[in-house]
Formats: C-alpha cells, sequence, structure tokens
C-alpha cells in the first residue's frame, strides 16, 4: 500500500529541543509536508500489541514517533515456479506470494534519562510481545481520506541499539516479519444469503414461497487479490452444498443444525468449528 511521504521543512526533536531537554542528543527531523497542509492531512499510524492494546506510532507527543525512511510497505514479492520448455523458454506453472518484511523507523526520546528508557521499554515491549507469546501484532496505517489499511506482523529485529543513543533518545528502524504479505482493508466484507419465511399456501392467496435451494448467487471481491472467505451457516438446517461457478471449486457440508445454532467455515488454513465449538 505505497503512501507518498515526502519532506519540507524541518522540527527540533520535542524531546531535547524543548523545555527541560538540555544539551546534546538533540537532532533535526524531516517534517511531512501534508501535515501543515491543512485539509490536506497526513497518515495515521497505530500499532496493536497481542494484548490488545494500540500505540500510536504518529504522535510525537507520546514519546516515540514515527521517521520517514520506511521501506518495504509497497507490494509484495512473488515466487514465480516455471518447467523449462523443449523449444525454449519456459512456462509458469504456479506464483505464490511471499511474506513480507516492513523496516518502521522510530525516534524515541525523553527529557531525562529514566523517562526515555520507560518510554523506550514501553514501545519495545509492545513490539517484542509478538514473540514472545507467539501471537501477531497489527500495523494499521489510516489515510487522510478515512480509508485504512492493517496488516499482521511480527517483531523480527531492531531494538539493539545504536552507537551514541540509548540515554536520551534512540533512532531503532524495527523490521516487521508479515506472514501474509498483503495488507487489508480494516472493514471486511459481509454479505448475507437466506431463504424467505415460509407463508400458509392457500391464505390468505395462492402463493408460491422460496424453495431450499438459494441459487446462484454474485459476490465481488473488491480487492487486487484472491480472498479466502469466512462462512457462518445458522440453522435450521441438514446439508449445505456450494459451488464456485467460476472456478469450479465446490464444498459440502453435512450436518444437523437445530434453528439458530451455527457452524462456522473458515477457508484459510480450513477449520469447521461446530455449534459446541469442536473443530473439525
Amino acid at each position: 500500500m505505497p503512501l507518498r511521504y515526502g519532506t519540507s521543512t524541518t522540527t527540533t526533536d520535542p524531546g531535547t529541543g524543548g523545555t527541560g531537554g538540555g544539551t546534546g542528543g538533540g537532532i533535526i527531523l524531516p517534517v511531512d509536508p501534508a501535515s501543515t497542509a491543512g485539509s490536506v492531512g497526513s497518515m495515521v499510524a497505530t500499532w496493536t500489541a497481542p494484548d490488545g492494546t494500540v500505540y500510536q506510532l504518529s504522535d510525537p507527543m507520546v514519546g516515540w514517533f514515527t521517521r520517514t525512511e520506511i521501506t518495504g510497505w509497497a507490494a509484495t514479492t512473488y515466487e514465480i515456479t516455471a518447467d523449462p520448455n523443449a523449444r525454449g523458454g519456459e512456462t509458469v506453472r504456479h506464483i505464490r506470494a511471499q511474506p513480507g518484511r516492513l523496516n518502521w523507523p522510530l525516534h524515541i526520546y525523553g527529557d531525562s534519562h529514566m523517562e526515555f528508557v520507560t518510554r523506550e521499554r514501553t514501545i519495545k515491549r509492545a513490539f517484542t510481545m509478538t514473540v514472545h507469546r507467539g501471537l501477531p501484532g497489527v500495523l494499521r496505517v489510516a489515510r487522510p481520506d478515512g480509508s485504512a489499511r492493517e496488516i499482521d506482523a511480527y517483531y523480527e529485529e531492531g531494538f539493539g541499539g545504536n552507537v551514541d543513543e540509548m540515554w536520551r533518545n534512540a533512532n531503532p528502524v524495527i523490521t516487521l516479519y508479515c506472514p501474509d504479505g498483503y495488507w487489508r482493508d480494516v472493514q471486511p466484507i459481509v454479505e448475507k444469503r437466506a431463504y424467505a419465511l415460509a407463508t400458509n399456501f392457500f391464505s390468505p392467496f395462492l402463493t408460491i414461497t422460496g424453495s431450499n435451494v438459494l441459487g446462484d448467487t454474485v459476490i465481488n471481491n473488491p480487492g487486487d487479490v484472491t480472498a479466502w472467505p469466512k462462512w457462518t451457516i445458522v440453522g435450521p438446517a441438514t446439508q449445505l452444498a456450494a459451488t464456485n461457478v467460476t472456478t469450479g471449486q465446490s464444498f459440502t457440508l453435512t450436518y444437523t443444525l437445530l434453528a439458530n445454532e451455527k457452524i462456522t467455515i473458515t477457508t484459510d488454513r480450513p477449520t469447521v468449528p461446530g455449534p459446541a465449538a469442536r473443530t473439525s
């Protein structure tokens, strides 16, 4: 998800150049021109740790903020498998998206050594929690028009400390490992399909109700890559047969569901949790 982020004017590090900053350790950082462009606005980044805590990454007043040298957050890379042809050249057999690695630069500061240490430990724990707990965090980037994208990520490296830092400021460049490689919309698309309620065939006059076959239905994927949907089937039902008429792929679920009982089918890492939360 490419986001244009340039430079124009400069500002003094609020942790070392403002009141109580003293001397030494101050740096001059570029300012996003969009942040001074009135209604144009600028990007806003947040990090959600595995415990659900949300950390602002674009607000200097919290004690750290994102610098401009972000890399690896545009298009993902691909692995192409091909077979050689007898006549020369190759035939592409398979294309697979690779995991992503984002390099996310931060500036962390404090008016005193202990204030800096507290802030550095706080944001470091937010990222390293992913490897300690074995669960991903979520990096989210919002644009000025209100749209936003997010990606699951694990901390890989970057908080090792640099020369002449770690006293009252630091400039770590964090490497985030993103298993999927793709950014996703923060608002999932939800489509609902249901049978019409049955009515008395003779009252108030002759009618025909919906059959037990939903028939063809169109679901649009507005994204750029293949989507892996999650199905939720609400009873009563005894069987669900679904066919993708575009690809020819199909599946059948045979299970007796009472009224309002639910089964969820997850297609990415296929699982089928039933009403009793058992997974098959």
